[in-house]
């Protein structure tokens, strides 16, 4: 082959052989292929990218979202992409017919794609409970690296050959041994739109299963068409013999390609964990983050395919060089990420996106440019591509290991970028010159580490920042408000609960534990705070049991709650999920606290899938508590998990928490057995007084407290849920209308909530049956009456009242609440509170809103008793 062609001899020796073509076959020119190709090499990329947006999200329901679970769930990947490149190079190089060998290779990827929507669903659900509840790091890690690079590995290597196949195909076709570059760009601009178009377009509209079906079709159009270019392979023939290679590749050639995969990757993961703690975490960000990479290094490989493709070492330099003080420019930018994100929020993902191009564009096409020249470097050694994408593989196989265990964990990740940046210069090629080279972005990273480390966690005014614990996969932080109020947060954006919510918090172990008959084991989903953990301890004859995902989380348990209160509970890093589907132990009761239905992996504790494995863990008369945060929630989403949540529970009841307007929640509430709830056993219980001391102070001192909170039995939840989509593993609807939820949290935090109460009518008889039913069945219709109208009230309170503010405003709604119900303590307790404040400065106005709570209220004492108290007017 020619080692360097300028335009006007590449296009007479085109003419040339078109000509020699036509009068030779009496077929049509080249041309016409060659630029049919360029389709082709752009849709092998698209669908490699759309399977591997697949395969991760099919993977991580088996392996879980540990950290450990998901770099080897990636390395797999890359693994196989390496083992194919290398081993294949040599059969596809050394092939009579590239275009066959192409074309079997798109139809192995198709055929196995397939395969694998049946296949990684049955492996995953044979591997957790093979692995175990709490797997040793090296066990979780060889488990998550061995599954998806077995189970993925005939299209993972076939992938890994496509490249060399199609370089050795465009390279004849277009009498150009230069190429490589070109083609590596351009697969990888179809993998931008692959992963764009599979999360954004097919995901959402067909699920899983027929989006790895439209992804076959694609690998086999693309071996059709490349099939069908064959016919001019008599032509060429000639220009297929391979050449003669050296027997080993230069070492310094291959450990710089090795490093720059590595590297590479590394810095993407980095960039993409500090983009978690300002941007929105969903299945959408981390798409268009990956975009973002692949687009930047396709316009790298492209450009540097037109611009010329000197491989020289002064070349290779100033790439490595710039590759560094781009890189380091990222970390630069790092303090003004949150007010891009900010600036970009109103416009959604299309924000996210620029965004994610603003981190990635200049260090990618950078890097695109530097993979360029070594694979071409290493074309002209061994006349292939196979070879250089294999070692650039093996590099990125081991950089989510070096990351997320190495790098993160010690550095932190702003810190981790600068010193991947200043790897690069270690690359630069052995030359006086280097200097030169290095000078820029070395004196750029002294002047960024003389400042101190830069936080993404937003303060609020008056408040402090306590602690912080950086992860793998997250930052956990203790913040302390302007009020006093500790709260923890997750990636700087997701409030997980704090001082101010404990009672709340307790409340939501109650509910359920109280709804058992006789509860004595009670396994908790997510902790949070930990405060609901320790309210389930708590209650007398309860063992507990808590599996949190993040060890930063547990880390930070003691800022919320004493470590003496949760001593007799056990608590496991884990997830939740995988726990679950390994787990042999049974539980009466199951407590899964609220997960943010837009963050990324938590859609998949709400499908039908994780229900049922939920299920086959209740002891006879246990039941399954989920927690729905009603604030983080759409309408749709709701009513998708309640369809879901009623497919495996059909006994379901829905239950508040509270009666906060602010923070609304919603319990589903699973029996494994459809059972009537014993009254009498209930209020034996409540009266109990080891339970009593616990309950009371939170507001349960009677039965109608506890089954105030009712909602709706399974019709009124099926009327309200509707016909639709059940969110399900191969269709996670949840996880598809994320970006509706995060619009959700811009509206009314009671918006769903009151959308939900006048939607739905309790009905007593759903409830309470059988002896002792008649006077709480006669009674509940007017609580519950109450109930909805003081959350009406609570909403429609202007602005945040205080003081007399208060009083004045919230008054008139509560007195109207107790005329429904004179029972209702939500409203009567706090108009006491109100009566008593208002003592001190306004005893008039004291005295009429007393004797308005008596009117309302006649059968209560309390506040007739205030008013002897102030005597005559």
């Amino acid at each position: 082959m020619a080692s360097d062609s300028s335009p006007a001899t590449t296009a007479c020796s085109d003419r040339t052989l078109n000509r020699s073509a036509t009068e030779t076959t009496g077929r049509p020119s080249l041309a016409g292929g060659r630029w049919a190709l360029i389709p082709v090499v752009v849709a092998s990329g698209f669908a490699g990218l759309g399977y591997e947006i697949v395969w991760t999200r099919q993977l991580a329901y088996a392996l879980g979202t540990e950290m450990m679970a998901v770099l080897g769930a990636v390395a797999g990947f890359f693994c196989g992409l390496a083992l194919g490149a290398l081993v294949l190079d040599r059969p596809i190089r050394m092939a009579r017919s590239p275009w066959r060998a192409y074309a079997l290779l798109e139809a192995v990827i198709g055929l196995w794609g397939v395969a694998c929507i049946w296949l990684l669903p049955a492996a995953g659900r044979s591997l957790a409970p093979l692995i175990g509840t709490e797997p040793a790091t090296p066990v979780l890690w060889a488990a998550s690296f061995a599954l998806p690079m077995l189970a993925l590995l005939p299209a993972t290597m076939a992938m890994g050959g496509t490249l060399t196949a199609l370089e050795r195909i465009v390279g004849v076709t277009w009498k150009n041994d230069r190429v490589s570059s070109g083609v590596y760009g351009a697969n990888t601009a179809g993998a931008v739109a692959g992963a764009l178009t599979s999360a954004f377009v097919l995901l959402p509209e067909l699920g899983l299963s027929w989006t790895q079906a439209v992804l076959a079709a694609v690998n086999g159009c693309c071996a059709i068409a490349v099939f069908a270019l064959e016919r001019e392979r008599d032509v060429i023939k000639k220009e297929m013999v391979a050449k003669a290679v050296p027997a080993a590749l230069p070492l310094r050639l291959a450990s710089t390609l090795f490093a720059t995969g590595m590297l590479g990757i590394a810095f993407e993961m980095l960039v993409v964990r500090l983009a978690a703690q300002v941007m929105q975490d969903t299945i959408y960000t981390f798409a268009g983050l990956l975009a973002a990479y692949l687009f930047g290094t396709a316009c790298g490989g492209l450009a540097w395919q037109r611009a010329g493709r000197s491989t020289s070492d002064v070349s290779l330099g100033w790439l490595l060089a710039g590759t560094a003080l781009a890189c380091i420019g990222t970390a630069a930018l790092a303090p003004m990420i949150a007010r891009i994100a900010e600036a970009a929020a109103d416009r959604g993902i299309s924000g996210e996106i620029a965004v994610a191009v603003a981190l990635f564009l200049i260090p990618s096409a950078l890097m695109g440019a530097v993979f360029g020249v070594l694979a071409q470097r290493v074309h002209d050694n061994r006349g292939t591509l196979g070879l250089a994408v294999g070692i650039n593989a093996m590099g990125a196989c081991i950089a989510p290991l070096v990351a997320a265990q190495v790098l993160v964990p010690s550095l932190g990740a702003w810190l981790a970028i600068i010193v991947v940046a200043l790897a690069y210069l270690l690359l630069l090629p052995l030359r006086r010159a280097a200097l030169l080279w290095a000078a820029a972005p070395a004196l750029v990273a002294a002047v960024l580490l003389i400042r101190p480390t830069p936080s993404m966690i937003r303060v609020p005014n008056g408040g402090s920042l306590l602690s912080v614990r950086e992860g793998p996969m997250v930052t956990a932080s203790v913040v302390n408000d302007a009020f006093g109020a500790r709260y923890l947060e997750v990636n700087g954006r997701f409030r997980m609960g704090g001082t101010s919510s404990m009672r709340s918090d307790y409340r939501q172990a109650m509910l359920p534990l109280l709804l058992h008959l006789s509860p004595k084991q009670a396994l908790f989903l997510g902790l949070g705070t930990g405060a609901t953990l320790v309210g389930g301890t708590k209650m007398p004859g309860v063992a507990v049991h808590g599996v949190e995902l993040s060890q930063e989380v547990v880390d930070l348990l003691p800022w919320f709650i004493n470590p003496d209160d949760a001593r007799h509970a056990r608590i496991t890093v884990a997830d939740a999920r995988r726990y679950v589907a390994a787990d042999t132990s049974f539980y009466d009761v199951v407590i899964a606290d609220l997960f943010h239905p837009a963050l990324d992996g938590s859609g998949a504790l709400y499908t039908t899938e994780h229900f049922d494995a939920v299920r086959r863990r209740l002891a006879p008369g246990g039941i399954f508590c989920q927690w729905l945060p009603l604030y983080q929630l759409d309408a749709p989403s709701l009513r998708a998990i309640i369809r879901s949540f009623l497919a495996v529970y059909p006994g379901a009841s829905a239950w508040l928490n509270h009666y906060s307007v602010l923070t609304p929640m919603l319990a589903l509430i699973g029996p494994r057995d459809a059972e009537p709830l014993d009254l009498a056993a209930l209020k034996t219980r409540l009266e109990d007084p080891a339970v009593a001391a616990v309950v009371r102070p939170l507001g349960f001192e009677s039965s109608i407290d506890l089954l105030g909170q009712y909602l709706a039995g399974p019709r009124a939840l099926a009327s309200f849920g509707g016909d639709g989509p059940q969110s399900s593993d191969d269709y996670p609807f949840v996880t598809f209308d994320a970006e509706r939820n995060i619009r959700a949290l811009m509206a009314p935090p009671w918006s769903l909530l009151l959308a939900t109460t006048r939607a739905i009518r309790s009905n007593a008889a759903e409830l309470v049956r059988g002896p002792r039913a008649d006077d709480l069945a006669a009674r509940l219709p007017s609580y519950w009456a109450a109930r909805n109208r003081f959350l009406e009230a609570g909403a429609a309170l202007p602005g945040e009242p205080r003081g007399r503010a208060l009083i004045d405003a919230a008054a008139p709604g509560l007195i109207e609440t107790l005329r429904l119900s004179p029972e209702f303590d939500p409203a009567y307790r706090p108009l006491l509170s109100m009566a008593r404040a208002l003592l001190a400065s306004d005893r008039p106005a004291a005295r009429r809103l007393l004797e308005a709570i008596t009117a309302a209220a006649p059968g209560r004492n309390e506040a007739r008793l205030m008013l002897g108290e102030i005597g005559a007017p």
